[in-house]
């Protein structure tokens, strides 16, 4: 057994991961090649998070695979990104079968190309009955526009009578959320040493644990993923209460 796996209580595993995957670009740079170079390696990183994640019995894992500002990045870069996505999915497919993982993604997935969401459809169709671990991508996603389609969904249900203002809560904010179907953020992790948000999951990580490493997506390995949980499960997670409270 890996040693640092043996250090992991899987009695307080983290039920929901997040990750930025940070880094592809600098990688390739920092070995003169192009950035397209690091987003094609960056994609072992992605299978040995997914594989391992479901070893340990993680229920759920979302990754930032391409956001709304994404879009304005050189266009061979965008195209290369939106191929390597395409040939991922049909190549990953087996992968998720064995896993027993069931994908799907979230926001603004109409803006992607068709010969992606059509791939897309195709591999959470075909994976939509697997219970193992739900894998998310979220692609052409941005947090403040996923909350201002709630506000306005919400709004319109307000004044057609459909839901009074007094009845909005919390649990109603997360019906109409792109994760409605998910439980919140217990840990996000983000590579390459930046440490920001980046306008991802913002409601759903209120109360998650923020970890930062300064490794490079492409070279992020099962090692620091179990680094990122031990260090997880070193923290009091205390939800507003006092330790004592806690205990």
């Amino acid at each position: 057994m890996d040693s640092k796996k043996a250090h992991i209580n899987v009695k307080s595993l983290p039920k929901h991961i997040a990750i930025i995957m940070d880094g592809n670009g600098r990688w390739a740079k920092q070995k003169g090649m192009l950035r397209a170079f690091g987003h094609e390696n960056g994609t072992k990183s992605v299978r040995e998070t997914v594989e391992v994640c479901a070893e340990l019995e993680i229920e759920n894992l979302t990754l930032y695979a391409f956001s709304t500002e994404n879009w304005n990045r050189p266009k061979l870069e965008v195209q290369t990104l939106m191929k390597l996505l395409v040939s991922s999915l049909k190549k990953e497919m087996k992968t998720l079968q064995k896993n027993n993982i069931k994908l799907s993604a979230i926001g603004n997935l109409d803006s992607l190309p068709s010969k992606v969401r059509n791939e897309l459809k195709d591999v959470m169709n075909q994976t939509e009955t697997n219970s193992r671990m739900t894998l998310t991508l979220a692609l052409s996603y941005s947090s403040r526009e996923e909350l201002l389609n709630t506000v306005k969904e919400i709004s319109i249900k307000v004044k057609n009578n459909i839901i009074s203002p007094e009845k909005i809560d919390e649990s109603i904010i997360n019906e109409h959320l792109y994760t409605q179907n998910l439980p919140d953020v217990d840990l996000l992790i983000r590579t390459s040493g930046e440490q920001r948000i980046s306008n991802f999951l913002l409601w759903q990580i209120a109360y998650a644990e923020l970890y930062f490493t300064s490794v490079l997506w492409p070279d992020f390995t099962k090692q620091h993923l179990y680094e990122a949980i031990i260090e997880y499960q070193k923290r009091e997670r205390r939800f507003g209460k006092t330790s004592e409270q806690l205990s």
